[in-house]
């Protein structure tokens, strides 16, 4: 059997297949596209992902193409935007937005949303503040007092929502009104608290570079331990006589892997490297992203965002996974807001205001999260927030005003939510909604 260029869907061989095959192309979609490597590699795997685009299953791909836009048409007005020092620049602009932003995406999988975490960012950042400066207590402390009181929060908003049935619109909205007072209440009469610029976390956030050496280590290490985990992987579904992926189709994965992450990492070693901050945040995404795909815990998340009656029915503890979800969303909201104190030195009334509600929703949409529950990724968090602080970097070094930046933004979002609501019709017309 051969397949006939590299459009040809999996469930056209069929016509050719042997009844082994034709028994494969009843399977899930992703079985599908599992048996479909194994048996033609390289251009199995073209064919497979060729299959997903024209099923409606876009994946990262619209904004990954939008990114490279936005990015090719700033640096055609203005030729810093790509400049080693600017990039520097974004992403230590996105790190604050990005970990918010994880944990709405972990929120829109169950498809609820939060609207507080601007507000829930700001009074964490308030108490590091006011704990650590006006109260002397030790650092560690007071970053421990302001992630509690995130984790408290969520708490709070799962209990609501599932005992009392309270939607998480509502929860979440008085929130948003109640946590902005709580900050103005704990900032009290000052309004302004300034960091001391000397102390380890701002050092962190603003000071702490990755050297070139390390920098490039890491990121042979970040590749050898992906290869040796898809390798592994294939070994074992091997053993147990199931469909592995071969060695070619690894190799070049791990290949693509390496150019991906030595390109940006040799653009930011021209400037002052890659940002401890910003390394933190990677990590996040990375461990937020196996922990969604990898644990019992994950898939119970998608199997709730999907169909809640259905994984209830399943065994599934629904409450526990809804209580966990809105910890995790409102814990993130405050290490995003003290990552944000700490790279701006400084905590006020203003901190969590704003804009930051939109453009952390907005992130993890544009980004590929549905707003339908059960579909997303930890990595929509990632390219979200590069789409929307790339939207604000190159129209601030284009002198222009915020007004614009608001208008690009919701015509983006528009267009990202446009974009998903016609991908879930066209996967449920392929089955693979």
């Amino acid at each position: 059997m051969s397949l006939q260029g590299s459009g040809t869907r999996p469930q056209d061989i069929s016509t050719t297949a042997t009844p082994e095959e034709n028994g494969a192309a009843q399977l899930p979609a992703d079985l599908q596209d599992e048996r479909l490597i194994a048996g033609h590699g390289i251009s199995g795997a073209v064919g497979a992902f060729t299959a997903r685009l024209r099923s409606g299953d876009l994946g990262s791909v619209p904004v990954v193409v939008g990114l490279v836009i936005i990015w090719a048409v700033f640096q055609v007005a203005n030729s810093s935007f790509l400049s080693s020092r600017n990039l520097v620049n974004l992403t230590l602009q996105t790190t604050s937005v990005g970990v918010i932003a994880l944990g709405i995406v972990l929120v829109l999988l169950l498809g609820e949303i939060d609207l507080s975490v601007g507000s829930v960012s700001g009074v964490a950042a308030a108490v590091v503040g006011v704990t650590f400066v006006n109260q002397g207590w030790p650092i560690v402390l007071s970053l421990v007092a302001a992630i509690a009181l995130g984790v408290l929060i969520g708490l709070f908003y799962g209990l609501l929502y599932t005992r009392f049935g309270v939607p998480s619109f509502v929860i979440t909205l008085a929130g948003l009104l109640g946590f902005l007072g709580l900050q103005l209440l704990v900032l009290g009469k000052d309004g302004t608290i300034n960091l001391p610029y000397d102390s380890a976390l701002v050092g962190f956030a603003t000071r702490s570079f990755l050297s070139p050496a390390m920098a490039y280590a890491l990121v042979a290490l970040v590749v050898a331990a992906y290869a040796l985990s898809r390798w592994q992987g294939r070994t074992a579904r091997a053993a147990a006589g199931l469909s592995a992926a071969p060695n070619s189709v690894i190799a070049i994965k791990a290949g693509g892997l390496a150019i991906v992450l030595l390109i940006p990492v040799a653009v930011l070693n021209g400037d002052r490297g890659v940002s401890s901050m910003f390394l933190l945040f990677l990590a996040l995404v990375v461990i937020t992203d196996l922990a969604v795909r990898r644990t019992r815990w994950g898939r119970s998340v998608f199997a709730v965002g999907g169909n809640v009656e259905a994984a209830r029915r399943a065994g599934i503890n629904v409450r526990m996974i809804y209580l966990s979800v809105f910890a995790a969303c409102t814990t993130f909201a405050a290490v995003g807001g003290i990552l944000a104190a700490a790279r701006l030195v400084a905590v006020g009334q203003a901190s969590g205001g704003t804009d930051v509600n939109l453009n952390a929703i907005a992130s993890a949409v544009i980004g590929g999260t549905s707003l339908f529950g059960g579909r997303g990724s930890a990595y929509s968090a990632l390219l979200g927030a590069l789409v929307i602080t790339s939207i604000s970097n190159g129209l601030a070094l284009l002198s222009l005003d915020s007004n614009v930046r608001y208008i690009v933004t919701a015509g983006v979002l528009l267009i990202a939510v446009t974009i998903d609501s016609l991908s879930r019709r066209s996967r449920q017309a392929h089955g693979r909604a």
